[in-house]
Formats: structure tokens, C-alpha cells, sequence
């Protein structure tokens, strides 16, 4: 899908009539990205939300870890890999609270297209429109919440095993 005709899909547009499609279909850019190429880095500033429309990305973050006094091992961890029939939004931690920093890192594994929405253009058209502002934002809030709770479940599986490789 490298048009906008399938916004619906996307998560963030759950329940959005074809109207409403519409307004964010004015505001998004295409960008296209080269295999291996990275679409934004842990810890940048983030100013816009992601779609993958065409291709397969693959999301990474630093496993900090301090050796010693003032040396830190911060390999990346691949997290997952995303695919676009999965219809993924990616960037939507940095478009909330005070700290406007991505939290992983997204490298495009093959040439992909995306969908990109502005901070600001996002926040203009939810101003605007209340009700469309809702629900987007409840849809962003459910995207987040469904993110924090596996997060939450690999951390308590890690510990697990962790503990278990102690005990022995």
C-alpha cells in the first residue's frame, strides 16, 4: 500500500469517518526510505508519527549497561520486527509527555514508504475538531497502553529467567 486510500487500517484512525480520513490524509508526507537506512534514532527529538505503508522495519534499543565507573556497554537489542500488512504506527511515545525523545531506534530492513504526520499538524487537526481529537487521541492512548503492557510482560519474563539462572 504506498497510497493513503487505507488509512483506516492504521490504529490511530480506528473509527475515523472517510471525512475525517480525509483531513489527516492532507496532512501526512510520503518519505521513502533504502534498506538498511535508519528512519530515526534512540534518543533524537521527536517531532512526528510513523506509518508503515510499504516495506518491513526493524525495532531496536540500547541495552545499557554500566561495567564500571564511567563505561557503559550499549549494544542495541533488536525488539521486533514490523511488517506493513501489520499497519504499525511507530513514534507516538515522543508526541506525548515532557520528554520529546524517541525511545527506540527504527532501521528499515527493506525500501519502505511511510506516512508521516507532524507533531504539530497532528495536534493542529485534534484542535480543531474535538471529537476527531478524541478519538485519536484515544486511539494513540490505546496504542500506548497496549505497548507499556507487553513491555511489562517481557520485563517480568527476563526477570524470571534471570532469577532462575541465579538460583542454579
Amino acid at each position: 500500500m504506498s497510497d493513503l486510500k487505507d488509512l483506516a487500517q492504521f490504529r490511530i484512525f480506528r473509527h475515523l469517518t472517510e471525512d475525517q480520513l480525509n483531513t489527516f490524509r492532507q496532512a501526512v508526507r510520503i518519505k521513502k526510505y533504502p534498506a538498511d537506512d535508519l528512519i530515526f534514532q534512540e534518543g533524537e527529538v521527536g517531532d512526528s508519527i510513523y506509518l508503515l505503508l510499504d516495506g518491513k522495519v526493524e525495532i531496536n534499543q540500547a541495552l545499557t549497561l554500566q561495567l564500571s565507573k564511567g563505561s557503559y556497554d550499549t549494544r542495541e537489542k533488536a525488539i521486533i520486527n514490523l511488517t506493513s500488512d501489520m499497519h504499525p504506527v511507530f513514534g507516538e511515545m515522543s508526541l506525548l509527555g515532557d520528554d520529546d525523545r524517541r525511545t527506540a531506534t527504527v532501521k528499515a530492513m527493506t525500501v519502505c514508504s511511510m506516512a508521516v504526520i507532524m507533531k504539530k499538524d497532528l495536534f493542529s487537526i485534534c484542535e480543531s475538531d474535538p471529537l476527531l481529537g478524541y478519538q485519536v487521541m484515544k486511539n494513540v492512548a490505546n496504542i500506548v497502553t497496549d505497548n507499556l503492557v507487553k513491555a511489562n510482560q517481557n520485563v517480568l519474563k527476563l526477570t524470571t529467567a534471570f532469577s532462575l539462572v541465579l538460583e542454579k
